[in-house]
């Protein structure tokens, strides 16, 4: 009974339970406006293969057209509520795509597995010219193990209580930039939340793969370390949880505790 988690870069994660595939957050771009990919090569073509897909929020890194334009036919993408009023180009893709939306609490079965939207602490809109307020969220995937994808949130009151028991958990530890604001977890707030979940294991996803271009001078340790800070922060808020830093395009099998009874 394991899931096998394998990191990209970035957000994008997939995970495979159940026989059932899980992509997170796709982004397989060299750039990105005036971002840059700094470390690990693009992903193969065969990281955008997936049965199900979860974009997180309407931020163009996490929510990224051109890389899920290259999905398969069919596959189901699961967006926040309201994300197709909100990006005119998903339009374009839902004549092929399986678009579904999902608010907070909602819940969409495929094969073995079921996924739910739970709340994240995050800016929803697509900036930086987006009006309309999408809420942002993460997802809690139950299957032979439950794993949550916090997308991109920073700490409140109700996250354990909302996300529930989890086996993995996958937490954003940085950013692409040199300062995070509001609504964002760096290595420390991370083992805060890690503390609160209390998972049998954790992925730090959301740091060292993308960069704006000429700030490579500036605060550079806020691109490079945060997976180690992570892992140090973690062993002291969190020691019962085993933390697993991986290399870009690197797996890890984690034991899950099995499905759930229903009865």
């Amino acid at each position: 009974m394991a899931v096998e988690i394998t990191w990209w870069g970035h957000a994008t994660v997939t995970v495979r339970d159940s026989g059932v595939r899980v992509l997170t957050d796709p982004l397989f771009a060299r750039r990105l406006a005036h971002l840059r990919r700094r470390r690990g090569a693009l992903p193969p073509a065969s990281a955008a293969r997936a049965d199900v897909v979860l974009v997180s929020h309407l931020h163009a890194d996490h929510l990224h057209l051109g890389s899920l334009s290259g999905l398969a036919d069919g596959t189901t993408v699961l967006l926040p509520r309201g994300a197709r009023a909100a990006v005119p180009g998903l339009r374009r893709l839902a004549g092929r795509l399986r678009l579904v939306e999902l608010a907070a609490g909602d819940t969409h079965a495929h094969g073995e597995l079921t996924v739910r939207a739970v709340p994240a602490a995050h800016d929803g809109r697509r900036l930086p010219y987006g009006r309309q307020r999408v809420q942002a969220l993460g997802y809690v995937v139950s299957g032979e193990a439950r794993t949550y994808f916090a997308g991109d949130t920073g700490l409140f009151d109700t996250m354990a209580a909302d996300v529930g028991p989890c086996d993995v958990a996958l937490l954003p530890v940085g950013g692409w930039g040199p300062f995070l604001g509001h609504g964002h977890l760096d290595a420390g707030r991370a083992a805060q939340a890690l503390a609160r979940l209390e998972p049998r294991a954790a992925v730090p996803v959301h740091y060292g793969t993308y960069w704006p271009i000429g700030m490579d001078a500036v605060r550079p340790h806020e691109f490079h370390t945060p997976g180690e800070e992570f892992v140090r922060r973690a062993a002291e808020l969190a020691p019962q949880v085993a933390v697993h830093r991986l290399d870009h395009g690197q797996s890890v099998l984690v034991e899950g505790a099995g499905r759930e009874s229903t009865g």
